[in-house]
């Protein structure tokens, strides 16, 4: 099985991993924090602005790959908090109104820099 790795500056550079890996006609994108591309800073201090953040990031990187946010086939999502889950789940029907990915979630065991979300996928390249 041939990999290719998926790399844009349009979405936070990761230092020990890559954004995401094409294989066996998949896109595998690295869970992707709030983080803003250029600066690295945290975007937002609600947790739909962070999730938004998030999804923009996991866009970004799906667009690199030549794919897309409506060919995810599932999502992992980890909060810090989960009294979050709510506005989360809010931000997310927003971008996934219909026929969303599935989906399965997690408690973030660290919180670099004020991260309260992290959201990764597996998208159809």
């Amino acid at each position: 099985m041939s990999r290719e790795i998926v790399q844009t500056d349009q979405a936070p550079r990761a230092p020990s991993y890559s954004q995401a890996v094409k294989a066996a006609g998949l896109v595998f994108v690295a869970g992707q924090g709030p983080f803003d591309p250029g600066t690295g800073e945290v975007v937002g201090e609600t947790i739909q602005e962070q999730t938004r953040q998030c999804l923009r990031n996991v866009s970004a990187i799906l667009e690199a790959a030549g794919s897309s946010l409506d060919k995810i086939a599932s999502a992992t999502f980890i909060l810090a908090e989960e009294s979050d889950f709510a506005g989360m789940n809010e931000e997310w029907l927003k971008w996934f109104a219909s026929d969303p990915p599935a989906r399965q979630g997690a408690k973030l065991p660290i919180r670099p820099k004020g991260m309260k979300v992290s959201i990764g996928v597996i998208a159809e390249a």
